[in-house]
């Protein structure tokens, strides 16, 4: 069995439909990367690729498909999530991640 595949977005980046000048985050990226910080050892069971910002996110189509390229995105053999909720649950349940309080 492979292992599980993290897919964010880098960490700063412009958005040329806003100029290019402004620099940005992902919120929900940056949710899973502090989660990825705070418990490497279970981080370390999982392949995080970071993505650049525009489309065509080609790693993302290959694994999850062109309709899928909204991130995060953990995908894993025979599935993925790239919801936010979905994603951490499935963070919390194939990787022992904690749960987030409701």
């Amino acid at each position: 069995m492979s292992r599980d595949t993290l897919f964010l977005l880098d960490t700063d980046w412009a958005d040329p439909a806003l100029g290019g000048e402004r620099h940005f985050y992902c919120k929900e990226c940056m949710i899973v990367e502090g989660l990825l910080a705070t418990f490497p050892e279970r981080a370390a069971n999982i392949d995080v690729v970071r993505i650049a910002w525009p489309r065509p996110r080609t790693a993302v189509i290959a694994a999850i498909g062109a309709e899928n390229q909204n991130l995060p995105a953990l995908a894993w053999d025979g599935g993925f999530a790239n919801e936010i909720e979905a994603l951490l649950a499935a963070l919390a349940e194939r990787h022992g991640f904690p749960e987030r309080h409701p």
